[in-house]
């Protein structure tokens, strides 16, 4: 593709990025709704109008805009909000993800769907987007303890469902015959791995970073610490979402010079997170939504259902006020990415279910990318109107 069909394309998404910001801002509909229909309007289940070579972006934007959502994630762990807030996001998020692979593994075990798979896709249900989730709770504006404690569920979220896929699908291969633990090894070397690289990157940045501009990070020193965090976690093999959280927390807790080390990496994280969802958008396939058929309906009906319920009991058992527990679930419905890549890795190893799999899994990612957003910010509002 030559330089002035790039130019044009990226030109004409950021003009269209920024008038879905626009509406956003004068509307109560989510920016990342807004960009994903934009994006499947003119992506292939529409218009057509982006190249491939364009599309081909998405693997990179999609790493950079994660690794930096991890990072501004991993700010609001701080000692003072895990303080606060840090028995309740523990026991929440794991309570949501077990209720959630509890939930959707014995539902569709009931309907008909085999013992090993409805387990695969119980653990594929856990997972959720932090990216959108982020982006809903920034577009709202809202600040609070309900908010602060939807932030560090979401950053530490991605673990909880790694490992439990990972043991998910060693406890699939035993069903059917093939146990192997090598699955379970890779998982623990993606999340430990992941921490021990966040911890060598955010150790010597927490030291390092605000000390050339009186006390402010430079933009260029933010830009360096995220790719260099996602490049050598790619390189490593480890989770890149864990490794810039890990660094965002650490950097947090430790640069006692300088208090605005995120600012920077939110002033370049906007046009990074367009093309990401304008993208991602023209990735989805519409046309899944009817493959998926009734076992898709109850896939969504069982995963929000199990996410709801995993709220209400994870905040009764930290004793947060009622109404912050009957809406964890619903403000935690965003799935995208990691779940594809759970399903991805459950198509490979059981082949002869991989297709229904996946179609079950991007089918239903559809659905919760456009819902999902929209109902973090319906509980956030309601949290807030409650109290």
């Amino acid at each position: 593709m030559d330089q002035a069909t790039l130019m044009i394309t990226l030109g004409a998404l950021f003009l269209l990025g920024l008038a879905a910001d626009t509406v956003g801002r004068r509307s109560s509909l989510p920016r990342v709704t807004l960009l994903l229909i934009c994006g499947i309007l003119v992506g292939g289940s529409g218009l057509d109008l982006i190249p491939p070579e364009v599309r081909a972006l998405y693997d990179f934007l999609s790493v950079m805009a994660l690794t930096m959502v991890a990072f501004l994630l991993g700010s609001s762990l701080t000692g003072k909000a895990l303080k606060h807030n840090g028995e309740a996001i523990f026991l929440v998020s794991l309570a949501i993800v077990l209720a959630t692979m509890l939930g959707v593994t014995v539902g569709l075990w009931l309907i008909g769907v085999p013992a090993p798979v409805a387990l695969l896709l119980g653990a594929i249900a856990s997972a959720t987007d932090p990216a959108a989730t982020q982006d809903a709770i920034r577009q709202s504006g809202s600040k609070g303890p309900f908010v602060d404690k939807v932030r560090g569920i979401v950053a530490i979220d991605d673990a909880w469902g790694l490992l439990a896929f990972s043991l998910a699908v060693v406890f699939a291969q035993m069903l059917g015959g093939e146990g192997d633990a090598a699955a379970l090894s890779e998982a623990l070397w993606e999340i430990g791995g992941a921490i021990g690289l966040g911890a060598m990157i955010g150790l010597p940045a927490a030291f390092l970073t605000g000390r050339l501009s009186k006390g402010e990070p430079l933009q260029t020193e933010a830009i360096g610490i995220v790719f260099l965090t996602a490049g050598l976690a790619i390189w490593a093999g480890v989770s890149f979402l864990i490794a810039g959280m890990v660094v965002g927390a650490i950097i947090a807790n430790l640069a006692r010079h300088h208090d605005r080390a995120f600012h920077e990496i939110e002033h370049v994280q906007w046009p990074f997170m367009v093309l990401f969802f304008l993208l991602a958008g023209a990735r989805l396939e519409l046309g899944l939504l009817v493959e998926i058929g009734l076992l898709g309906l109850a896939f969504i009906a069982l995963r929000t259902g199990a996410r709801v319920a995993g709220g209400w009991i994870g905040g009764a058992l930290a004793d947060v006020p009622p109404a912050e527990r009957r809406w964890f679930g619903a403000a935690l419905l965003p799935q995208a990415g990691v779940a594809v890549g759970m399903a991805l890795v459950a198509a490979r190893e059981f082949p002869q279910s991989g297709e229904m799999i996946l179609t079950l899994t991007i089918g239903t990612t559809v659905l919760f990318e456009l819902i999902g957003p929209v109902m973090t910010i319906l509980a956030i509002r309601r949290v807030q109107n409650a109290g």
